[in-house]
């Protein structure tokens, strides 16, 4: 398919041919959910296990006699209630390491670009910018009027002056191509990307 390639300002750059393999796809919700939850449940942190009562190397002696001690009726020290006993409902373990193939990977991928492409997904010349203000780029996207989230993709890496004047913008993010995922893209409301980063992204599925 043919998509029209604009200049930061607003012209015209020509037009680029997008692949029907990449961009092309009919998107699977069941697809592109698989993969969201895949990339959450990587992102979670592992807690640190406490210790709890069987854990704790403690004697496991009766304190005292079970009546006429005048105190509670202790078991053994490893109690939760004793400094340095267990603890009680303490954080465990848990494992979070969710495998998906890469085919479902790369597929979720490709779906969540095709999804943009009827709406939400604009193509770029270059992110170079004359005057690399964060001023003048809220100005340019204002102007172009892209929505409140959107997620500029660039190629090998990212334009060093587009980065600077966009990194105190809400709203808006900055990845390299190898950086692209489906669950950025399905949360942003557009989707930028530039000439590098459709060449990259091409590339990365066909290679």
């Amino acid at each position: 398919m043919k998509v029209q390639v604009l200049n930061l300002d607003g012209s015209a750059a020509g037009d680029l041919e997008l692949s029907d393999d990449v961009f092309g796809l009919a998107p699977r919700a069941d697809i592109l959910h698989r993969v969201v939850t895949w990339q959450l449940e990587n992102r979670r942190g592992i807690a640190r296990g406490a210790r709890e009562r069987s854990d704790v190397a403690r004697t496991g002696k009766k304190l005292g006699n079970q009546k006429g001690g005048g105190t509670a009726r202790h078991g053994d020290r490893a109690a939760p209630i004793f400094i340095g006993g267990g603890k009680a409902h303490g954080p465990r373990v848990r494992a979070f390491d969710v495998s998906l193939n890469k085919k479902i990977r790369a597929l979720g991928l490709k779906m969540a670009l095709s999804s943009k492409v009827d709406s939400g997904l604009v193509v770029v010349d270059t992110l170079d910018m004359a005057d690399a203000k964060t001023k003048s780029l809220v100005g340019t996207l204002a102007k172009h009027s892209f929505g409140r989230k959107v997620l500029v993709v660039d190629g090998e890496a990212v334009n060093e002056g587009f980065a600077l004047a966009a990194r105190n913008i809400v709203g808006v993010n900055v990845l390299p191509a190898i950086g692209a995922n489906v669950y950025d893209i399905l949360k942003h409301d557009t989707l930028v990307l530039t000439r590098a980063a459709v060449e990259k992204l091409e590339a990365r599925f066909n290679g």
